[in-house]
């Protein structure tokens, strides 16, 4: 039983997807990855979005790109928060992706991180800000890791000549 399940349209979207598991083993947070894809494996895709509560996820990342109706759709059939990340692309560099996931219609929100790996890498915080809510320990974990950023931020600023 994981608390976050992490999707993809295809293995192609694996090296943005990637980064989200790195941050979720760094903070040493139980999740579950898989390739769905919206338009090829539909019926696959629609059972573990409906099923998703009964399996005991909390929170879902979903990425993909071009038409990217990944994330939307699973946010259609879960009340559980879909966090979208548009996947880069070839054709448009991930812009068909990001319109795709962050203009869904009122009533049926997925949070969208930025395209590629940056928003591979927001997404998993996200995701572990919405644990914390009632996870005190993941949420000392997010301080801790955003101190060690500032941390390594003003140290490569002293070394600047």
């Amino acid at each position: 039983m994981s608390k976050i399940s992490v999707v993809m349209g295809s293995k192609s979207d694996w090296s943005t997807v990637k980064e989200a598991c790195r941050i979720l083993d760094q903070f040493d947070v139980e999740y579950d990855k898989q390739v769905i894809s919206a338009h090829r494996m539909p019926k696959e895709m629609f059972a573990f979005a409906q099923n998703a509560v009964a399996n005991g996820t909390q929170v879902i990342i979903a990425c993909a790109g071009g038409a990217a109706h990944l994330p939307g759709m699973i946010a259609a059939n879960t009340p559980l928060p879909v966090i979208g990340i548009p996947g880069q692309t070839k054709a448009l560099g991930g812009l068909d992706s990001l319109l795709s996931i962050v203009q869904m219609p009122a009533g049926i929100p997925v949070a969208t991180t930025a395209i590629g790996t940056a928003g591979g890498k927001n997404a998993a915080l996200l995701a572990l800000q919405i644990l914390g809510i009632n996870d005190q320990h993941i949420q000392q974990q997010i301080v801790a890791y955003r101190q060690q950023m500032h941390d390594a931020a003003k140290e490569s600023g002293a070394h600047l000549d």
